[in-house]
């Protein structure tokens, strides 16, 4: 699951990044408005942690910008902003959440968590392929209704490759799933991750287009 975090205070935001990379997130931090919509434009984020009062573009703007798009994505402000009427002009601009500060870590990782669970509700709980079944909200894969074990990285692989299993999926695409920005990235990492993944449910379910990336088959 990837995050973006748009906040101008370096040590706020900082204590957020490593708090949430310990949940399993991978966090892009960004301290501009115009930042942020530059990262929005490049990239695809399961959530949006959004500070209102950012500089060059403020938050609601971008709020705006996103639902404009109409981008599904989940936002959350994280804000000073408090009073009663911030808080209700926020959701009316259609931030899901609204989060004031100061506020706990804790509560924080479950405000995200929600979001979550409520987006992958929206868009189906389970994705199917073949014998496979996976269950995006519990990180869990059952081939022909038994358990299969995978890591992590594996697990955001698979998902991304079943997501639209007719679609090649690149190897740039897969990493920017796995990898926050600055993250060292072996050469060979998602080489890796695919043979692993070949070896859990059969070789014959992800076929390697030379030159392009994966997709999922049915060969």
């Amino acid at each position: 699951m990837r995050i973006l975090l748009a906040e101008d205070d370096a040590s706020q935001a900082e204590s957020i990044k490593t708090w949430l990379e310990m949940d399993g997130y991978n966090i892009d931090w960004v301290e501009r408005g115009d930042h942020a919509i530059l990262a929005l434009e490049q990239h695809q984020y399961d959530c949006v942690l959004l500070d209102r009062g950012l500089p060059k573009i403020n938050g609601d703007d971008i709020l705006k910008t996103i639902r404009a798009q109409q981008q599904p994505t989940p936002v959350i402000f994280i804000t000073a902003q408090d009073s009663i009427h911030d808080r209700v002009e926020g959701l009316d601009l259609g931030a899901n959440d609204y989060l004031v500060k100061p506020f706990s870590l804790e509560e924080l990782s479950a405000r995200v968590r929600s979001q979550l669970r409520q987006h992958q509700a929206q868009v189906g709980q389970y994705l199917h392929f073949a014998n496979l079944q996976l269950d995006p909200q519990a990180k869990t894969l059952k081939q022909d209704g038994e358990p299969i074990n995978l890591t992590a990285k594996e697990f955001q692989i698979l998902h991304k490759l079943m997501q639209k299993p007719d679609h090649v999926v690149t190897r740039e695409q897969l990493e920017e799933s796995l990898y926050a920005w600055g993250d060292e990235i072996e050469s060979n990492a998602i080489e890796v991750f695919i043979y692993q993944l070949r070896k859990k449910i059969g070789s014959q379910y992800i076929k390697t287009i030379r030159g392009l990336g994966y997709r999922m088959s049915h060969d």
